[in-house]
């Protein structure tokens, strides 16, 4: 294996690593429920998305019968 020419500055590794840190969660109000989820995603609480139905979601007495 071959050794590295020169060291690398610690400015120069703590600017590489600047980007290595954890961004916060963007929340936005579901239109129909009012929840908080995720944008451009389905609500999973009321199944919807951009006011329209996306997804079908069980409720409790649907998920009881067979």
């Amino acid at each position: 294996m071959t050794i590295p020419k020169k060291r690398h500055t610690s400015s120069k590794v703590a600017r590489r690593r600047s980007h290595h840190a954890l961004k916060k969660v963007k929340l936005t109000a579901c239109k129909k429920c009012g929840k908080a989820i995720m944008p451009h995603r389905a609500c999973s609480f009321c199944g919807s998305y951009d006011g329209k139905e996306a997804i079908k979601i069980k409720t409790a007495k649907a998920k009881g019968k067979k």
